[in-house]
């Protein structure tokens, strides 16, 4: 049975429920409300061990919303490592406007972290065995930029496969120190990374093996939203079409992906094929509204409808 570790720098508390109409200043009542415990590594955890494999999450979390957070952990059964923090973990809030179809999504920033917290979850990962890890989700306010390279490192040295997925400066830092096994930006991230707009398949698939030749990672998953994703690595380049589906939601797709692909390539799939397993599970994500996430049986049902051509 495949096994990870997740680590998860700023963890969330996912409030999700359902209006009928925003309107400014009225108090708008909700149905369908959904908590959960989310932060990308949270998020990978979950799918990661409803596909059948072993997760350990390791996160940062504090004040009276860290308690609530980790009471959502265990509900989901959870096995996981707090560090404690001083600042209250962040709250999430994604609501689906039935009068527009439209989904709105508010994300803070989250607590200010000390180097004496960040430092308890370097060491913490030292001591904990895994065949991967996965490090998903935005660095929280008082981390250093090059966190995932440092962190990069300290995993080589152990043989420990690093799956990253984030964005902005962290994301740039953390391939610059090298040796990645798997990253996943979206295309916007992807394009922020090489300064440029990336108006086609074939455009990402060629800053993507910019990043495989000068080896800072291994390989890229590009997602592309309602275009599906590409594949990047040593081997070539492979676009998956995005499947045709009804979309009730955006949220934890690309954890859903990350934990899909992770999934099949811990269990020793080819990387081809652990592609096709994380379109299949960033697919099923968008069935479900709210932070549900992927289900195994809707990845199961998909992924024979996942096909991949030359990008």
């Amino acid at each position: 049975m495949p096994a990870i570790a997740t680590l998860t720098l700023n963890p969330t508390i996912d409030v999700a429920y359902e209006v009928e109409r925003i309107v400014p200043t009225h108090k708008i009542r909700t149905s369908r409300e959904y908590y959960n415990p989310g932060g990308g590594g949270i998020n990978v955890a979950r799918v990661f061990v409803r596909l059948g494999g072993n997760a350990r999450c390791i996160y940062l979390s504090g004040g009276a919303t860290g308690a609530a957070f980790d009471g959502l952990l265990d509900l989901h059964q959870l096995v996981r490592t707090r560090i404690a923090i001083a600042g209250p973990t962040r709250i999430a809030l994604d609501a689906l406007e039935h009068a527009s179809g439209k989904e709105y999504r508010f994300t803070p920033a989250g607590p200010t972290v000390s180097e004496a917290e960040w430092t308890a979850g370097l060491e913490a990962i030292e001591r904990t065995p895994c065949e991967w890890l996965v490090a998903s989700g935005s660095l929280p306010p008082g981390m250093p930029a090059d966190f995932y390279a440092t962190l990069s490192l300290r995993l080589a040295a152990r043989g420990v496969p690093l799956v990253l997925d984030t964005s902005g400066e962290a994301l740039r830092q953390g391939l610059a120190g090298g040796g990645i096994a798997l990253v996943k930006p979206s295309r916007g991230e992807l394009e922020a990374l090489v300064g440029r707009k990336l108006a086609s398949v074939a455009a990402i698939a060629e800053a993507a093996a910019g990043i495989v030749a000068a080896g800072q990672a291994r390989i890229v998953a590009t997602t592309l939203g309602h275009e599906g994703a590409v594949l990047t690595h040593a081997g070539g380049s492979v676009h998956a079409p995005a499947l045709d589906i009804a979309a009730q939601s955006a949220v934890g797709a690309g954890d859903s992906f990350v934990a899909g692909m992770v999934f099949a390539l811990a269990g020793g799939m080819a990387v081809e094929e652990a592609f096709r397993h994380g379109v299949a599970a960033g697919s099923a994500a968008v069935l479900r509204a709210g932070t549900d996430l992927a289900r195994a049986e809707d990845v199961a049902r998909l992924l024979p409808q996942v096909r991949l051509v030359q990008a």
